[in-house]
């Protein structure tokens, strides 16, 4: 059944593909959203009788004694898959996440296809929607600056912001990156980090010696032990970035904390954390690092997604020219 093919496939990301939790959680989302259709829409189930939504952090014998009898997996066809996406379109769904949705269905049909779990692959055929390519935000270096102004380094918990920034725009790291740092990761002499990236794969990245120091004193602050001015002593012992509680960092504590930043800076709209990590891209990009290099420290698996640095960088120089230009 639907359900528990579902479930299967999860695991599979899980324990064979080695798949990061947020992948796996991504991919829930899109197949609930089918789950969701051919319940409510294609075979008019009143929603209180619909199974569970299917859960990306829990196993198919734990989620409870909920049949799924009612979705039979063999019987989707491209017609249902088309009707999903026309039912998408039709509720005001983006191209992008339209294109993810099929893209989820394509992956998980083809792993029941080969798993003799279905005799066809109705995504197969069925071509995503084009979807135009936005070219990412970056910040100009006075910009960056002005955001790495707004952290109270007088304090320990300003000091570990400002350190957190430093590191974004040293390396580019990704969120999840950052916080998944342990002490082990960190070595000064050497100027390296040791991360875990997507896939749980891992890549040694240089990080300046600027932003080594900022690491090396946050780590030995003399309020990191103690429990005073708002936050708790360190009780993680391994993690390189610990909050108030004194456990790790979450993704989601760092958002929160760059959105204030970012309000007070005047830099809020278009600005996340990822936009340091497409800023310093580019900023590595106009200053002549090679874009294999580039690949390597931002541990992209295919060289074209970092091409898109190079688009980036042509339209500023092109605004910059045309700025400057005294016949503009």
């Amino acid at each position: 059944m639907f359900i528990r093919s579902a479930y299967q496939f999860l695991e599979y990301l899980r324990n064979v593909k080695n798949a990061s939790d947020h992948t796996i959680r991504n991919y829930a989302i899109d197949l609930n959203s089918l789950k969701n259709y051919l319940e409510v829409k294609a075979l008019h189930i009143a929603a209180k009788d619909c199974p569970e939504k299917i859960r990306y952090n829990q196993s198919y014998d734990d989620r409870g004694t909920i049949s799924d009898a009612i979705l039979d997996l063999d019987a989707i066809d491209k017609r249902t898959i088309r009707g999903f996406l026309a039912y998408l379109t039709k509720n005001n769904t983006s191209r992008r996440t339209i294109a993810r949705r099929l893209s989820s269905l394509r992956t998980f049909f083809k792993y029941s296809y080969n798993q003799k779990l279905v005799c066809s692959n109705p995504v197969e055929d069925i071509e995503s929607p084009k979807v135009d390519k936005n070219l990412p935000f970056f910040l100009s270096y006075d910009q960056v600056q002005r955001l790495f102004d707004q952290p109270d380094t007088s304090g320990y918990l300003g000091f570990r912001d400002r350190c957190i920034m430093e590191i974004f725009y040293s390396s580019g790291l990704r969120v999840s990156e950052l916080v998944m740092l342990d002490r082990k990761d960190f070595n000064p002499k050497q100027l390296l980090l040791r991360l875990e990236g997507k896939g749980k794969k891992e890549r040694i990245v240089p990080i300046t010696k600027n932003a080594a120091d900022w690491i090396q004193e946050y780590l030995d602050h003399p309020e990191r032990d103690k429990d005073i001015d708002g936050h708790l002593a360190e009780v993680d012992k391994k993690a390189i970035f610990i909050n108030k509680l004194g456990t790790r960092l979450s993704p989601r504590s760092v958002d929160r904390k760059f959105y204030k930043y970012l309000l007070a800076s005047g830099l809020a709209g278009k600005v996340t954390p990822h936009t340091i990590r497409h800023t310093i891209a580019t900023h590595w990009l106009e200053n002549g690092m090679d874009l294999k290099t580039i690949q390597t420290l931002l541990g992209h698996s295919s060289l074209n997604t970092t091409t898109i640095y190079t688009h980036i960088s042509t339209k500023h120089k092109k605004a910059v020219y045309d700025k400057a230009h005294p016949r503009a």
